[in-house]
């Protein structure tokens, strides 16, 4: 069996309007942050059509690394916060994360050091 990862993306899709939904349910979980990206729906909901026009319901995407520890109570937090179990409201899912530079806030001294390590190591090879 493959080692546990370490930190998981939290992947939540929702209708425009309510990322700040979802972000104020993950920090009050204990997220540190996030990203959010806008996108287009084409589920079974959407594309619908309004007097013979065709709605494109706009969407937000709500990306958060968490540490794997944490994941499933931030998952939890977001479904009820963002009202998750009401159809069409959205959904989320995780992803597990190899690898991962820049969330320095989430790493312990000794990763730190082992990423300054790397990248300190990989800056003397291209300089070769």
């Amino acid at each position: 069996m493959a080692d546990k990862t370490k930190y998981e993306l939290i992947v939540t899709v929702v209708n425009r309007g309510f990322a700040d939904q979802v972000m104020d349910a993950a920090r009050d979980a204990g997220a540190h942050g996030g990203t959010i990206l806008y996108a287009r729906g084409t589920g079974i909901h959407e594309g619908q059509k309004f007097f013979g026009i065709r709605i494109e319901p706009e969407k937000e995407v709500v990306l958060t690394v968490v540490g794997a520890e944490e994941k499933a109570t931030i998952m939890k937090a977001i479904c009820k916060g963002a009202g998750l179990m009401t159809e069409g409201r959205g959904m989320s899912f995780s992803l597990p994360v190899d690898d991962v530079m820049g969330i320095v806030h989430l790493m312990d001294e000794e990763e730190r050091d082992q990423l300054t390590a790397v990248a300190d190591e990989s800056a003397k090879k291209e300089n070769i």
